[in-house]
């Protein structure tokens, strides 16, 4: 009986409060602001006093007003039109990346021996082992006279250091050929670098790049944005590359 007393019948011509709720608007639009202005407008121009008829300019200020909010309307919508255009065209990009190299903000180097023999016929012709490393790079600001490339170990130690000379301001790219100072080749494993990039004695300012390639693309919900996926490395922003090898 309790819960029947709660309960409205739609026959009675009374609805429910969610039902209330859900057919109000608050009335912020530029179409609803125009009904009610144009129904308060007829209702006052009815009820003036003809000795004081109505301000013609607060009429054409409130036009202008009114006006104005639907063009504002209008404008965000085409925005977000050209903005989910851009979105899909950005993913489409970002696809025909998968698979290829990368150059990305970072510092590491990898180094790796092979082995020709375990996948090829037997040839004494060709070397027992090549150390192949991924490529660096760096992005300078400006021109530098000078660019100083220092490579460490997983310890921090210094292994080598390779003096690049001259560098145009802009991205570049290059490959260690696994060399130490000693001459030894590098062991397999990890390893960073850093750069000191100068011009007339002044520093430059400079951003290490690192290797990667990309296995897959994110389309991220919670920023709006078209990710690549490096993976072990993570996850980075399409806009983040800064060159495709």
């Amino acid at each position: 009986m309790g819960v029947s007393n709660v309960l409205v019948s739609e026959s009675s011509g009374v609805k429910s409060p969610q039902a209330k709720q859900k057919n109000t608007s608050d009335g912020n639009s530029s179409k609803e602001l125009q009904d009610n202005f144009l129904t308060l407008l007829i209702a006052q121009m009815k009820n003036q006093d003809p000795t004081n008829p109505m301000d013609n300019s607060q009429l054409t200020s409130q036009l202008a007003q009114i006006n104005t909010l639907a063009g504002i309307e209008r404008l965000n919508t085409s925005l977000g039109i050209v903005s989910g255009q851009i979105d899909d065209s950005l993913s489409v990009n970002a696809s025909n990346m998968i698979g290829k190299g990368v150059m990305v903000p970072g510092n590491k180097i990898l180094v790796a021996t092979s082995d020709p023999n375990d996948i090829n016929t037997f040839d004494d012709t060709k070397p027992d082992k090549e150390t192949i490393t991924t490529p660096f790079g760096f992005e300078l600001m400006r021109d530098a006279d000078s660019v100083v490339i220092t490579i460490q170990d997983e310890k921090g130690n210094v292994v080598r250091e390779v003096d690049l000379g001259a560098i145009p301001a802009g991205v570049s790219s290059f490959t260690w050929d696994g060399i130490l100072n000693d001459g030894t080749i590098a062991p397999d494993g990890s390893y960073t670098f850093s750069v000191n990039a100068t011009n007339d004695g002044q520093k430059v300012s400079s951003t290490p790049l690192s290797y990667s390639v990309v296995y897959g693309v994110i389309n991220s919900k919670v920023n709006n944005k078209v990710l690549l996926d490096l993976g072990i490395l993570g996850s980075i922003s399409i806009d983040e590359v800064r060159q495709i090898l």
